[in-house]
């Protein structure tokens, strides 16, 4: 799914998706397009993109092709989403430590969605970090 989807594929394309946005949260996914994580998670992105097309806009960075900000934003997962707002990373407290980004494909359209729109609400309100409606902190039983 993920050539429905708009890619960026430089690191200016990704700046100016950033910078260009005022009303609306950007959705980052940085993964690559072949990986079955990644694959799973742009489905539910691709899903989720006419829904949320008021308050947030999708786009798609292979981290092989673009690989600017795998330093920076430590990209070394399979999958992993970002969420920025007027040029600033929104943060999200999951439960699981990493407040930064989303490191695994969530395959449950609404849980995403709900995420999504809890960013936008937070970031409409100045907050950099906010805390999503569901606890991933037991997500992986051992």
């Amino acid at each position: 799914m993920s050539y429905l989807l708009p890619h960026l594929d430089s690191g200016w394309e990704v700046d100016q998706a950033i910078l260009s946005e005022e009303d609306r949260v950007v959705v980052i996914r940085f993964g690559k397009d072949e990986n079955k994580e990644c694959m799973k998670m742009d489905e539910v992105l691709f899903q989720l993109a006419d829904e949320i097309k008021n308050f947030a806009v999708i786009y798609l960075v292979d981290i092989g092709e673009v690989p600017d900000f795998n330093t920076m934003y430590e990209l070394y997962d399979e999958v992993t989403v970002m969420f920025f707002f007027r040029n600033k990373h929104i943060m999200v407290d999951l439960g699981t430590g990493n407040n930064n980004k989303v490191n695994w494909a969530i395959e449950d359209k609404q849980e995403l969605c709900d995420i999504i729109e809890v960013v936008y609400e937070g970031a409409r309100k100045g907050r950099g970090l906010v805390v999503a409606p569901k606890d991933y902190s037991t997500k992986h039983r051992y």
